[in-house]
C-alpha cells in the first residue's frame, strides 16, 4: 500500500482499509449522552440506594457509638478529681 497525501489527512484509526471487517461509528454530535437518565436512571440510583442501605450504615452506626462512648470516657478519665485539691490553701 503507497502512502498518499490522502491517506495521511485521514484520521489514526482511518489509515488502512481491511477486506472482510465492516466497522460502523456514530457522530458524537448525534449520540445523546443523558437519554433516559431521569426516566431509568433516578429510579435506579433509589433502587440501588435501597438495597445497599442496610449493608453500609450499620457499621458506621456501630462505629459513631463506639468513637462517641470512647470519647467520653477519655473525657472522663482525663479530668482531674476536685476531691485531691480541696486541702489547698
Amino acid at each position: 500500500m503507497r502512502v498518499s497525501a490522502v491517506r495521511m489527512a485521514q484520521h489514526f484509526g482511518q489509515l488502512i482499509k481491511v477486506k472482510g471487517i465492516v466497522t460502523h461509528s456514530l457522530s458524537p454530535f448525534e449520540q445523546r449522552a443523558f437519554a433516559k437518565a431521569v426516566s431509568f436512571g433516578i429510579p435506579n440510583l433509589i433502587r440501588r440506594f435501597r438495597d445497599e442501605v442496610f449493608y453500609v450504615v450499620p457499621p458506621f452506626l456501630i462505629g459513631y457509638a463506639t468513637y462517641a462512648w470512647i470519647d467520653g470516657l477519655h473525657h472522663e478519665y482525663s479530668r482531674k478529681n476536685p476531691k485531691d485539691y480541696e486541702n489547698d490553701v
